[in-house]
Order: C-alpha cells, then sequence, then structure tokens
C-alpha cells in the first residue's frame, strides 16, 4: 500500500489535527505524534493558505488513511484482515457444519458431456467385430465357390481317372459321400464303386509264414530294423508324395489280439484308447467298420462279421470287402470269404473290412482308381511272423491321405507277405506309450469304434497258451 500523501505538515499545527480528528470521531489517543520536519525542507504553498477547508478534508482522510496503515501492523491482524474481506469468516465449527460435499450420482448426472462417451464405448468394437465378419463370410463363400468349380471339373471334367479318384474318396467317408451324388447319378456312383480292381479271393499259402524267435535284442532284423529299447516294439514313421504315417512292427505275433466287447455291441463304442485301457494292452489301432448314418454313429453297430476269442459276432453282416483274422497259430489270415471258412481257419480274433492289398506276397489291388487319398489303417504279417500295423494321416494340408495301392507298397517295403486294409478316415488312429501316435482328422474329437487291434504286454499271452 502507498502511504506517501500530498501535503505539508508546515501548515498546520497539532490542534488543527486533532480538532480535524474529534469531528470523525476518531480518538485522538490512537493517533501517533507527528514529528515536525525541518524547516531547511520544502516551503508551504501559497495555496494552502487561501483554501484551509479544503486542506483540513485533506487532513482527514489523511489521518484516517495513516490509522488503517499503522492499526494493519497491529497484533490484531488476523482480525483486521479478515473485517477487510468480503467473505465469511471460516472457523472450525464452521468447517464441521459445512463439510465439502463428496461426487454423487446427482452431480454427475447434470453433466451430460461426460454421460454421453460412456454410452458409445461399444459401438466401435461392435464395428470392428461386424466387418471381421463380414470378411470371414466373404472369404468362406469364396472357398466353397472354388471347391465346388473344382469338383465340377474333376466329375465332369475328360479325365476319367480323376473322377474315379474323388467318388472313391467322398464315398469312402459318411460324412461327405453325398458330395458325388451332387455330380453324379447313383448309377454313375454304382458304376465306379464296383470297379475295385480285386482279384478273386482264393487260399492262402499258409506255408509262408515261418514264425521264428522274436527274443533277438537290439539286434537289426532281417529288414534292417532296430528295437532300440527292446519291448519288442517298433514304430517308423513312413512318408510319400501324399501321405505320412507311422508303420508298427510286433515281432511277437502271439501279442496281437482284436479287441471288442460283446456285451456293449449295438449299446456304445471304445475309443481306441479306452479299449487299450479296458484289456490292458500297451498299444493299438482301429479295426472294422461300423454303422455311420450320416456321419453320426456311435461305434457300437459293426456293420460285418468280428470273431473275440474264438466266437463269431454280427455274422450276419458278411466279410465286407475282406476278412482279416489271426488263427490259433499266430497267422494272420486274408482268405477267409465267409463265415464257414473263417470257422474252418480256427480264427480266434478278427474283423472285416477290406479290400486285401497283398496275398502270398502279392499286391492284389492293382491300380490307383479303386481308392481315394484318404486316412488309411492296415495290418499284415511279415515271413518271420511279425504282426505289421500302418496308420497313415489324412485330411491335413501336409498329408492328404494314401491309396489301397500306397498302403500296399508301404507293406511290401516292410516285408509284408499278407495284408488287409481295415477302417480309415476319421476312425484312423494309432496309440502307444499312452498317446496317440498320429493325427486324429476327426475334427470334434476321437471317435469311438466296436473294434480294434491290440498289442498286450510281453510275455503275457492272452490267448493260445498250452
Amino acid at each position: 500500500m502507498n502511504n506517501d500523501i500530498d501535503f505539508s505538515f508546515d501548515d498546520f499545527n497539532l490542534d488543527d489535527i486533532k480538532e480535524a480528528i474529534k469531528m470523525d470521531d476518531a480518538p485522538v489517543e490512537d493517533i501517533p505524534d507527528i514529528p515536525e520536519e525541518p524547516a531547511a525542507e520544502e516551503q508551504p504553498s501559497a495555496k494552502s493558505h487561501e483554501k484551509p477547508a479544503k486542506k483540513r478534508r485533506s487532513l482527514r482522510k489523511a489521518s484516517k488513511k495513516t490509522a488503517k496503515n499503522e492499526t494493519s501492523f497491529d497484533n490484531n491482524f488476523e482480525e483486521a484482515a479478515v473485517n477487510e474481506l468480503p467473505y465469511k469468516k471460516i472457523t472450525e465449527e464452521a468447517i464441521v457444519k459445512e463439510p465439502i460435499p463428496e461426487k454423487s450420482e446427482e452431480v454427475n448426472a447434470d453433466i451430460p458431456e461426460e454421460a454421453a462417451p460412456a454410452e458409445n464405448i461399444g459401438k466401435p468394437k461392435k464395428k470392428i467385430v461386424a466387418k471381421i465378419l463380414l470378411i470371414l463370410l466373404e472369404t468362406l463363400l469364396l472357398v466353397l465357390v472354388a471347391l465346388y468349380g473344382l469338383m465340377a471339373v474333376l466329375t465332369k471334367g475328360p479325365s476319367s481317372t480323376a473322377k474315379k479318384l474323388f467318388v472313391k474318396s467322398v464315398r469312402e467317408s459318411s460324412a461327405v459321400g453325398f458330395l458325388a451324388d451332387i455330380y453324379l447319378s447313383p448309377e454313375e456312383i454304382a458304376e465306379i464303386e464296383a470297379s475295385t480292381g480285386e482279384d478273386e479271393v482264393i487260399e492262402m499259402d499258409t506255408s509262408l509264414i515261418n514264425i521264428v524267435s522274436t527274443d533277438i535284442g537290439t539286434e537289426p532284423d532281417a529288414w534292417g530294423l532296430v528295437d532300440e529299447d527292446g519291448d519288442g516294439i517298433i514304430i517308423e514313421p513312413v512318408k510319400g508324395s501324399s501321405y505320412s504315417g507311422y508303420m508298427m512292427v510286433v515281432r511277437d505275433p502271439s501279442r496281437v489280439i482284436m479287441g471288442a466287447v460283446p456285451e456293449n455291441i449295438n449299446m456304445r463304442g471304445y475309443t481306441v484308447e479306452q479299449m487299450v485301457q479296458h484289456f490292458g494292452a500297451v498299444a493299438g489301432s482301429n479295426g472294422g467298420g461300423f454303422q455311420d448314418p450320416n456321419g453320426q454313429g456311435n461305434g457300437s453297430a459293426p456293420d460285418s462279421t468280428i470273431v473275440f476269442e474264438g466266437e463269431m459276432y454280427c455274422g450276419t453282416g458278411g466279410t465286407h470287402n475282406g476278412f482279416v483274422g489271426i488263427d490259433d497259430k499266430y497267422i494272420l489270415h486274408v482268405d477267409c470269404q465267409d463265415t464257414m471258412s473263417i470257422l474252418d481257419a480256427n480264427i480266434q480274433y478278427g474283423c472285416a473290412y477290406g479290400p486285401i492289398l497283398i496275398r502270398d506276397g502279392e499286391v492284389v489291388v492293382e491300380n490307383d482308381t479303386t481308392s481315394g487319398l484318404n486316412p488309411r489303417t492296415a495290418i499284415g504279417q511279415r515271413s518271420d511272423g511279425a504282426i505289421l500295423i500302418l496308420v497313415i494321416d489324412g485330411r491335413h494340408v501336409v498329408s492328404l491321405g494314401a491309396t489301397y495301392m500306397d498302403e500296399a507298397e508301404i507293406m511290401l517295403r516292410y516285408g509284408a507277405v499278407n495284408a488287409g486294409n481295415m477302417d480309415g478316415g476319421s476312425s484312423s488312429l494309432l496309440y502307444f506309450n499312452n498317446e496317440y501316435v498320429n493325427n486324429k482328422a476327426f475334427v470334434i474329437g476321437v471317435r469311438p469304434v466296436p473294434s480294434t487291434w491290440l498289442v498286450m504286454p510281453a510275455g503275457g499271452k492272452y490267448y493260445g497258451e498250452e
């Protein structure tokens, strides 16, 4: 605050000042003594004597300003400052009585600008999801159109081989068999399916099988295979131009049985893993076929003959396109044409599906047009008695599948004398060491089946003991 006042004390005396203060009811004792200024300094103005009334008014104003200025430095500074402010005096009592209000929903409700964005938070996300779904739908439609065009070329194109391969591939699967019906008449499909390429079934030469001692340790066998861990089981990866899979070699044929649960036929099926656990086996693969309307079967009803512990079940189903069974001497048969021949061969374990791939060391399937590219399972026997179980992956990008001829060639490469094809497609699975070895083709899980080929623990013959 500026305390400079534009007048001189030389023009007034102390009595005049006191009188002026009394006129305004100001207490005289509160006014300090005003020291006289030296006479050497500034001379009084002539105008100040001419207008004493005006000077007295100025003096009163100056006195009031001086009193206020000196009061501001008093011990009552806080009270004076509060009186000068236009705000309400704040005390502890006021703070208690008037707390600061907290934010509430009512306060927020008065601000529409803040509430509006919250309502629109999900809209951008919904738009993004809608765009993604639209792109996926368009992509799916393009893929379907491309597949439709490809299948039309295969069935209506100039290549009869391509047509047969397509029809065989889809008709072997109960789930997609209807695709052939879109392009071909029932008569055309029947004609293609009738061309199986199989020879007439004749009696096999069992003398070609000479079971030898299986206790050869970790030494290579006649085909160069080594049982590194000595458990009597060898698993080898196999690969071709359109397929990949695994070959399992079981040196002791007495360890191999066909697993089935007769009391549950037509009631429930078992996955390969469940069947392995049920019989206490160490390995297993799928076996014969089963009734599977529209791909919705539960694997409980065999579609052809099965033999378990020397007893025949579902004999009215016939032998399908080929029956494979193991007799009481551990020889694998591929020459049984009907139930009577099964009994004559004294089959202990077996199932039907077909076709027969190899008989007496010769390939029965003569060309690739008798089958398509699909997941496959096959079983065979070498001349030393070792059992061969082949499982091929299919319906994958890295493995489309194999034909019957592919199976036959693989079996020959591993020394098979006799071999037959088993149920394939989504049922083709190989289980070993408490896990599935190959990749399943069934997208929604592992399919149950009515029969499986099982490998029992070493030394624990399940049948044929004397």
